[in-house]
C-alpha cells in the first residue's frame, strides 16, 4: 500500500451554506485553507460537482481549480463508474488510492466507491452527531469521519505513514502564512512521502495542539513569526522577556511535557538570534578561529545604548573602536514590527533624537565593497550567495550632504542604495572560503542550530571577514531548489534521527 495519491474535494464542503442560488457563491474559509495547503503537497488534487449545481457555483469552482492548478470532475452518483475511470485516466496513477471528500455519501455509494479502491472523507456538518471520533481506524478503515476541513492534511499524513511504515517521519511545520508560501511552492513540503521518508503537514491552531501533535515526529518552527511582545526592560533571561501567541505558548507546553517529541529547534536555541547583543557577544568568540588563517573573522565592533543622551556617549564610543559613521539597531533582532527600524548616523549630535528603538546597539559601519555574502548552514552542508550591499561610507556620506548629513533612516527588510555598476563577478575570489567554513561549523556548535544563516563583508581596508548578521530558519532562496530542497529534507530527517553531523562543509 502506497498511501493517498489522489484527493478530489467534492463541491459539498467546499461551498459556502446558504448562498442564493441566483446571488453570488462563495468559498468557506476552511475550505481556502485546505485549497492552499494540498496545492504544493505532491498530491493530485480535483475538484468535483453536480450536474444539476448552478452555473454561477461552478464557475466558481473552476475558477478556483485554475488558481490552484486542480482538475475538475463531474460526479454522478449513478455513473460512479466512469466517474472513478475519468479520474483515474486523467491521473494515470497505479500506486496508493484516491480519496473523495464530501459532506454525505449513500451507503450505496459508498461500496461502490470501496469496491474501486477510494476511500471517502465524510465532513461532518455541527449539527450532525459525533459518536464517531476522527480516525482512520474505524471498523471501515475506508470511511472516514472528520468534524473539521482543516483535519483534512493531517488525516492523509496519518493515512500515508501507515502506509509506508515506521521508516517514514511526519514533520508538523507552523509559521506565517507568507513563509509557508515561500517554502511551499519550491516543493519544500509535500504531504507525499519525500524520498527520505518524510511527510510534511501544517499544524493550525485551528485544532487542539494536543491533537495534532499526537502524529508528528517532529515540529519545524519560525516562532518569531508569533511574537507578540518583548519586554527589554527586564534584567531576566531573554527567554522570559518574550511573549508569544496562545497558540504558540501551548505548542510549547506540550512539547514541554513530551520530549519525544523532537522540535527543530528548540525553543531556548533561538533566543540568541532574537537578541542583537547576544550575538554580538557570541561572536566575539570567533578571535579563536583566527590562527591559522592570513584573514581574520570576526563580529562588528559595538555598544549598548540604552539612552541615546547619555553622559558620555561619545566616549563610550572611541571606547568601543566605533568611529563615524555607525549603523544603530534595535537590540531585539526580530518578532516584532520595529525590530528592523535603523539608522545610519553621520554626526555625534544626530544621537540624542535618532528615532531608534532602545535599548539599541550601535554597531561598526563597515567598508565593504558594496558586498554581502549571505551564508546558509542547511544541516551538514554550507550555501552562499553574494548580493549586493550598501554603498562604502564615502558614498554615504555624499548622499547624506545633501540632507545636512542628517541620520539615514531605514528598513532593513527594504532596500538601501547599492552600487548597481559594481560587478560581481571576481567577489568569490576574496571570500577565504576555510576560514568561512570554519566559521559556520563554530557557530553550529555554538548555537546548535539545524538550519541558520549569516551574512559576512570583507573590510577593504583589511581584509577582515566581519559577520555582520546571523538569522535563524532562513529561506536560501538565493540557492536553487534541486540543491536546496534535498538538502533541506536531508537536514531536518537527520535531526528527527540524531544522526547530525559534527562538521558541516561549503558547496563552492
Amino acid at each position: 500500500m502506497c498511501g493517498v495519491k489522489g484527493i478530489v474535494l467534492d463541491a459539498s464542503i467546499l461551498l459556502k451554506a446558504g448562498d442564493d442560488e441566483n446571488g453570488s457563491p462563495s468559498l468557506r474559509p476552511d475550505a481556502l485553507y485546505v485549497l492552499r495547503r494540498l496545492r504544493y503537497s505532491n498530491i493530485f488534487t480535483g475538484i468535483s460537482y453536480g450536474p444539476d449545481l448552478s452555473a454561477p457555483k461552478v464557475r466558481l469552482l473552476q475558477e478556483s481549480a485554475r488558481l490552484y492548478s486542480y482538475n475538475c470532475f463531474v460526479f454522478r452518483p449513478s455513473a460512479i463508474d466512469s466517474f472513478v475511470s475519468e479520474v483515474s485516466l486523467e491521473w494515470d496513477d497505479n500506486t496508493g488510492s484516491y480519496m473523495h471528500v464530501v459532506s454525505s455519501y449513500k451507503d450505496e455509494e459508498i461500496a461502490q466507491m470501496i469496491s474501486s479502491g477510494w476511500l471517502i472523507t465524510v465532513l461532518r456538518s455541527p449539527g450532525q452527531a459525533s459518536d464517531v471520533e476522527y480516525s482512520t481506524g474505524t471498523e471501515n478503515p475506508s470511511k472516514i469521519f472528520i468534524n473539521k476541513l482543516e483535519e483534512l492534511p493531517l488525516t492523509i499524513c496519518h493515512l500515508n505513514k501507515k502506509a509506508m511504515g515506521k521508516d517514514v517521519k511526519t514533520v508538523g511545520y507552523l509559521m506565517k502564512p507568507s513563509r509557508e508560501e515561500d517554502f511551499a511552492k519550491r516543493g519544500a513540503f509535500p504531504i507525499k512521502p519525500t524520498p527520505n521518508g518524510l511527510i510534511f503537514v501544517p499544524l493550525t491552531y485551528e485544532l487542539p495542539i494536543s491533537q495534532q501533535l499526537q502524529e508528528i515526529d517532529g515540529v519545524l518552527h519560525k516562532a518569531t513569526d508569533d511574537i507578540i511582545t518583548v519586554e527589554m526592560s527586564s534584567s531576566s533571561d531573554f527567554e522570559n522577556k518574550v511573549t508569544y501567541t496562545e497558540g504558540m505558548q501551548e505548542l510549547q507546553r506540550y512539547i514541554g511535557c513530551h520530549p519525544d517529541c523532537r522540535v527543530i529547534d528548540p525553543f531556548t536555541n533561538i533566543y540568541p538570534v532574537l537578541d542583537r547583543l547576544k550575538i554580538q557577544q557570541i561572536l566575539g568568540g570567533l578571535e579563536n578561529l583566527n590562527s591559522k588563517s592570513c584573514c581574520k573573522i570576526r563580529g562588528p565592533h559595538f555598544l549598548k545604548v540604552v539612552d541615546f543622551s547619555e553622559p558620555k556617549l561619545e566616549d563610550k564610543l572611541v571606547d568601543a573602536k566605533l568611529s563615524l559613521p555607525n549603523i544603530v539597531k534595535p537590540q531585539v533582532a526580530c518578532g516584532v514590527a520595529d525590530a528592523h527600524s535603523m539608522a545610519i548616523v553621520f554626526k555625534e549630535d544626530s544621537y540624542k533624537d535618532l528615532n531608534v528603538p532602545l535599548p539599541a546597539i550601535v554597531q561598526e559601519y563597515v567598508d565593504h565593497s558594496s558586498t554581502m555574502f549571505k551564508f546558509y548552514v542547511v544541516g551538514k552542508k554550507i550555501f552562499f550567495a553574494i548580493k549586493k550591499s550598501t554603498p562604502n561610507a564615502d558614498t554615504l556620506i555624499k548622499l547624506a550632504e545633501e540632507k545636512e548629513l542628517k541620520p539615514l533612516l531605514f528598513d532593513s527588510l527594504k532596500s538601501l542604495p547599492v552600487d548597481k555598476l559594481k560587478s560581481q563577478n571576481e567577489d568569490n575570489t576574496r571570500i577565504d572560503h576555510e576560514l568561512v567554513t570554519d566559521a559556520a561549523n563554530w557557530l553550529r556548535r555554538v548555537l546548535d542550530l539545524t538550519i541558520f544563516g549569516f551574512d559576512v563583508v570583507i573590510q577593504e581596508s583589511t581584509g577582515d571577514h566581519v559577520i555582520v548578521d546571523v538569522n535563524y530558519l532562513p529561506s536560501f532562496k538565493e540557492v536553487p531548489d534541486e540543491v536546496a530542497i534535498p538538502t533541506f529534507w536531508e537536514a531536518i530527517k537527520e535531526k528527527l534521527t540524531g544522526k547530525q553531523s559534527t562538521e558541516a562543509a561549503i558547496l563552492l
